[in-house]
């Protein structure tokens, strides 16, 4: 068997046996097939696709080429939730101690900011003395008492996803679904999940723009997830708008703090809970907490109202190497020196608050990075005063902005008073959660 083979097979269309994805994968991660073969290869994958079973077997392939963190011994059930990322996009730090405050267990591998779109990790790590880099055994003793963990993926995990995914980077294929479907499952499944709820963004925040290429990245999920054995389901929703009041690291902490005290709805962020909560609801469903929508939603809302899941996000804090009593004391406080303000440039209502370009100007502000290796700011970042639908007079208020250094404020302004549209009507409502998909044999 030979890389070139392979490569000709996909360039003309084949499906590839297991067989041949082992060879390809095994042979890369050993650094016996040279980048340019497999670069080659995942362009032949850009143009010709994947089938259901065939990416199924990539990423079963990938999954096995590292560690896979064995939670047996602890009882679930074990669910887990992904989103594929966006701006203001900080559901897990609010849905997971939700769920556990349900029973279940959520083992979550989470990742860095790239881009204009947000990181797990990046918002944790803003806490002072949060660890995310956390062995595989104080992963399972953390998700045993708290009932789950946030942590990043180690170099033993899925290395075969490391590198390709540095690889695609650069070769102009990261927008292939079967590579991100697999990409995405074999973390996920590594961790230990049993059940995954995804979160599939489209609009100008989110990877996928149209909503149509968002649904075939579901698709291409929840039937590679259920191919694999797993229970799954994937909700789009709408990125074109930041979700919630809060762009950057500390803020997004803090904004889901006034949520877990049952104060985000008031305040402004309406739509980060109600994503939150559907999200909620779906992981319910697949721990077996609730028999339907309705059942699980009424649960996850009797849980916020009594104050468990606050108290579990805390507690886990403690666990993962925080300090809460320094968190609550900066909390309203923690900012970057060099502020600046947007201020609306015409009476009337906001019609539409760019996710792009309030992620693009994030990233000049300190919130994001371009590289992996950039450094990001914990205090960097915006916060929004006025949402979709407000009405506003000229000169009012907007945005509080937030940068490290002047440079990136004079360079971020004029992008977020673009981001901002302007209407003498109130816009009609944004239709958060375009529809749910689910795999092919349960729907």
């Amino acid at each position: 068997m030979r890389a070139v083979d392979i490569i000709m097979n996909k360039r003309a269309g084949k499906e590839l046996s297991r067989k041949e994805i082992e060879f390809l994968i095994g042979g890369y991660v050993a650094g016996e097939i040279p980048d340019y073969q497999v670069s080659a290869w995942a362009m032949a994958v850009f143009f010709q696709g994947m089938g259901a079973a065939e990416t199924a077997a990539l990423t079963e392939v990938m999954l096995r080429s590292g560690t896979v963190i064995d939670l047996s011994g602890i009882a679930g059930p074990f669910v887990d939730k992904h989103s594929t990322g966006g701006v203001g996009d900080k559901t897990s730090l609010i849905l997971a101690p939700l769920a556990a405050s349900l029973g279940i267990r959520d083992p979550m591998m989470s990742g860095r900011a790239l881009g204009h779109t947000g990181g797990t990790l990046d918002k944790l790590e803003a806490i002072p003395g949060y660890r995310t880099d956390l062995s595989a055994e104080r992963f399972r003793e953390i998700i045993g008492k708290d009932g789950f963990a946030m942590t990043g993926q180690t170099r033993d995990i899925v290395p075969a996803d490391r590198l390709l995914y540095a690889l695609r980077d650069v070769t102009g294929t990261v927008e292939s679904i079967p590579l991100i479907t697999a990409s995405i499952l074999s973390k996920k499944v590594a961790e230990g999940a049993d059940a995954l709820v995804l979160d599939v963004k489209y609009g100008s925040g989110a990877f996928m723009k149209r909503s149509e290429d968002g649904e075939k990245l579901a698709r291409s999920l929840v039937d590679t997830g259920a191919a694999m054995g797993k229970r799954i389901i994937a909700l789009l929703t709408n990125m074109d708008e930041p979700l919630g009041t809060m762009v950057g690291n500390f803020l997004e902490v803090e904004e889901c703090l006034d949520c877990l005290e049952g104060k985000g709805v008031r305040e402004g962020s309406a739509d980060l809970m109600e994503v939150t909560l559907e999200l909620a609801t779906r992981m319910a469903i697949l721990g077996g907490k609730a028999a339907s929508p309705e059942e699980g939603r009424l649960l996850c809302e009797e849980r916020l109202a009594g104050g468990e899941p606050l108290r579990r996000f805390l507690d886990n804090v403690k666990s993962q190497g925080g300090d809460v009593e320094k968190l609550l004391e900066l909390r309203g406080a923690y900012r970057s020196p060099v502020q600046g303000e947007v201020r609306a440039a015409s009476s009337g209502y906001i019609s539409r608050i760019d996710a792009w370009k309030v992620g693009c100007a994030g990233i000049q502000l300190g919130v994001g990075r371009n590289r992996t290796e950039d450094e990001v700011s914990p205090t960097a970042g915006v916060q929004l005063h006025k949402k979709r639908g407000s009405p506003v007079r000229a000169g009012e208020l907007v945005m509080s902005v937030w940068s490290r250094d002047q440079a990136g404020l004079e360079a971020a302004l004029p992008r977020l008073e673009e981001a901002v549209e302007y209407s003498e009507t109130a816009p009609p409502e944004r239709k958060l959660i375009l529809k749910e998909i689910v795999p092919e044999k349960i729907r």
